[in-house]
């Protein structure tokens, strides 16, 4: 949830404009979390009430996107375990129904990852990736001690860019990879 609203901030920070929806309806205070992330970064959020259909609140904000002429709809979905079957199966339901109302929709679909996780990230990947087509990957929390290595071993298997690094609690602690820092990060003493 504070990822996808610290990729809105980036968007707007560069001139553009982001809408972002909530369609994390099962998780306790998601959406408020999501809304005052969007009232704190002025972003639009597009929520629906809680326990409803993830894939409703999706299609209502790629509506929304596509009547704002917003550049971009950024989609807050609800953590999942890639063992949970149905959780995998409702990600590839909210791809279709965003495709429908948009062809080719979602453009992007980004992996979060917590770079704490160490090497079952690998596995993360792969089982995502097998349910919806990954475009990238967004490894978080590599402000402390972890350094997230994993991130080559994902790439190297599964060939998915790292598109940004969260490396702190701020708006602008989100920051699109640079291949030759991170690597001077990991060896550095």
């Amino acid at each position: 949830t504070t990822t996808g609203a610290k990729l809105a901030h980036w968007i707007q920070s560069r001139g553009q404009t982001a809408l972002l929806a909530a369609c994390d309806t099962f998780r306790a205070a998601a959406i408020e979390q999501l809304q005052l992330w969007g009232q704190r970064l002025n972003v639009p959020v597009i929520a629906g009430d809680y326990g409803a259909d993830r894939a409703a609140v999706a299609h209502d904000a790629v509506t929304a996107a596509l009547a704002r002429n917003a550049d971009y709809l950024v989609v807050d979905t609800a953590g999942r375990l890639h063992t949970k079957h149905n959780l995998m199966q409702e990600l590839q339901k909210l791809h279709r129904v965003m495709d429908r109302k948009l062809a080719g929709a979602p453009h992007e679909t980004l992996l979060v990852l917590d770079g704490s996780t160490g090497m079952n990230a690998l596995h993360q990947a792969r089982e995502f990736g097998k349910a919806v087509k990954l475009t990238g990957l967004v490894v978080t929390k590599l402000d402390g001690t972890s350094k997230g290595g994993m991130v080559v071993a994902i790439q190297k298997e599964l060939g998915l860019p790292i598109k940004f690094i969260g490396v702190g609690e701020q708006p602008d602690d989100l920051q699109p990879f640079d291949a030759k820092e991170f690597a001077a990060a990991l060896f550095e003493e």
